[in-house]
């Protein structure tokens, strides 16, 4: 014969569950902030390259050399948008980037990607990050740090 829940029996299983979903509820939490490192660690990779890229094109000499510049991109969309290659007769443009990552700790998802980033030139001091005439290196603009103790900004 089937036997009912009485109230204290239901009481403390509701009690259990409650407990189990809060204890559950900080490794969700911890979950997404590693997924969200991870796409950080991607996304500054990815800049970087190409950045790289674009200073061993200039390097090269497929980019157009300027006196003062330092063979750096005057911006971020210069990555994407491409740059005409010099050495090509044809005029075809040299690309860095398929599109531009955003930072996937800035707050507001309306922003364009290029203005989630810090940048900074190549001219600024490494411990004291400025914008400038080129785009040297990018970092985060949050102020938080990682799971590791290390500020965003500073990977």
């Amino acid at each position: 014969m089937a036997r009912g829940f009485t109230l204290i029996e239901l009481v403390v299983t509701v009690a259990i569950i409650g407990i189990l979903a809060a204890g559950a509820m900080p490794l969700a939490e911890l979950a997404a902030q590693r997924e969200r490192e991870s796409e950080l660690r991607i996304a500054l990779r990815q800049i970087r390259a190409g950045l790289d890229a674009y200073r061993e094109a200039y390097v090269e000499e497929r980019i157009e050399q300027r006196v003062d510049a330092s063979g750096y991109p005057p911006d971020l969309a210069s990555l994407v948008k491409g740059v005409p290659d010099v050495s090509n007769p044809a005029g075809k443009r040299i690309y860095f980037l398929r599109r531009l990552p955003r930072d996937p700790f800035y707050p507001d998802p309306t922003v364009p990607p290029a203005e989630t980033w810090g940048l900074r030139s190549y001219a600024s001091p490494p411990d004291e990050p400025a914008e400038g005439k080129d785009v040297y290196d990018v970092y985060s603009k949050s102020t938080r740090s990682g799971l590791n103790g290390v500020p965003y900004r500073e990977w």
